[in-house]
């Protein structure tokens, strides 16, 4: 070997001693599992990151067999997803991040001309986000489309073609699950079209979630504020009809968004009245006609989860909900940290200079969007973190 190139190989090593310890981690840091390695409570297949395909599956499953479910999170920027991800962090569990239409609409730029392309682009924008730091959190991470109701369908076919080209290139879906709502439609059609897009789905190991009945009050642009009362009620001869004609797809991954009494919003207490006692029924429904051993065979979720009670959370938990929605919340929640820090820093804030300090002070630092932003993230990851402990979605992983 010539001496220079044998020189060359052995100085780094040679020089080694010279080069400081790397210091260990604060301990009040929190743990970050690596890209690779699998959680010790959780399936092997399931690794920090966006979870897709089978290991969205086993994931699933677990939190069901375990009793627990997820938060799942309606986000309108990155400011509400990296309160999502810093909140699973903190609580030691997966996060859903959900995107609506109006949602994307929003992340695409209110100024940009209203358009399906433009919420899909929104969306697609969050998930590559979502992609990009998800693995700096160290958590599971299921990206997710809520209500697609039947005219806004198109919508959904745009994600379909952004699901399609991800997986071309990668293996795997953009998207973990769509939500298809077609609950103001018949069940044949509402389980017929969710079923032509489960075929769709398959094909790219992407989860269908589908609605029965409907969900009260309105979000995102979904009026159910004056629907009959009694559609506000699943039936579990629809659930096991669902199940039977779903199940039929290969590949089929799906979960069921039974209502039972469900209302979008926050609401005084006696105007809200939850039966999730319809969903340990369905379930002891469906097992008697599969013939099967499994109690909960049915995935369900809860919709309208904001402002209900930690005992009908964990009853309907009970019943095989794995994922229960969040909005009103953790809007709320992310409005209080605005309010709170504008209310802290009034006198700061009524101009660029002059504040209590001084008649020439500047008041950059105040009104930084970051400063009032961050103060609101906060405010909606702690909310999060108290949502984990109502589904007893903490130190899972």
């Amino acid at each position: 070997v010539p001496p220079l190139l044998l020189l060359a190989a052995l100085l780094p090593s040679a020089l080694s001693f010279l080069a400081p310890p790397a210091p260990p981690a604060p301990s009040f840091l929190p743990a970050v599992a690596s890209a690779t390695s699998p959680f010790t409570k959780l399936p092997s297949s399931v690794k920090p990151g966006v979870v897709t395909g089978p290991a969205l599956l086993d994931l699933l499953e677990h939190a069901k067999k375990t009793g627990w479910a997820i938060p799942g999170v309606n986000i309108v920027g990155t400011n509400s997803i990296n309160a999502c991800l810093e909140a699973a962090q903190s609580y030691g569990g997966p996060i859903m991040v959900t995107f609506s239409k109006g949602g994307g609409q929003f992340m695409a730029g209110k100024g940009a001309p209203l358009s399906d392309a433009a919420c899909v682009a929104g969306c697609v924008a969050g998930a590559l986000h979502v992609r990009q730091v998800a693995g700096l959190y160290g958590v599971p991470v299921v990206l997710h489309t809520d209500h697609c109701q039947k005219a806004w369908l198109p919508w959904m076919d745009g994600l379909v073609e952004a699901n399609r080209e991800y997986f071309e290139e990668h293996g795997e879906p953009l998207f973990s699950s769509h939500m298809i709502d077609l609950s103001e439609e018949s069940l044949e059609d509402n389980i017929g079209i969710c079923k032509t897009y489960m075929e769709k789905f398959a094909a790219m190991n992407v989860l269908l979630e589908f609605e029965l009945g409907c969900t009260g009050g309105e979000e995102d642009g979904v009026d159910n504020t004056d629907i009959d009362s009694s559609r506000l009620y699943t039936q579990p001869e629809d659930v096991a009809y669902s199940h039977e004609q779903l199940s039929q797809v290969p590949n089929a991954m799906f979960t069921c968004a039974a209502s039972f009494g469900n209302v979008h919003g926050v609401y005084a207490p006696g105007n809200v009245d939850l039966q999730p006692v319809i969903l340990h029924n369905s379930q002891k429904f469906l097992k008697e006609k599969l013939g099967c051993e499994d109690d909960k065979p049915m995935k369900f979720v809860f919709h309208g989860g904001s402002g209900s009670s930690v005992k009908d959370i964990q009853y309907a938990i009970e019943a095989g909900v794995i994922k229960m929605n969040i909005d009103t919340d953790t809007q709320w929640a992310f409005w209080d940290g605005l309010r709170m820090y504008e209310s802290k820093y009034h006198d700061y804030l009524q101009g660029q200079i002059g504040n209590p300090d001084g008649a020439e002070s500047p008041n950059k630092k105040y009104y930084d969007p970051r400063m009032s932003l961050r103060a609101a993230e906060e405010t909606m990851r702690d909310r999060l973190i108290q949502a984990a402990k109502d589904l007893k979605c903490v130190d899972v992983l």
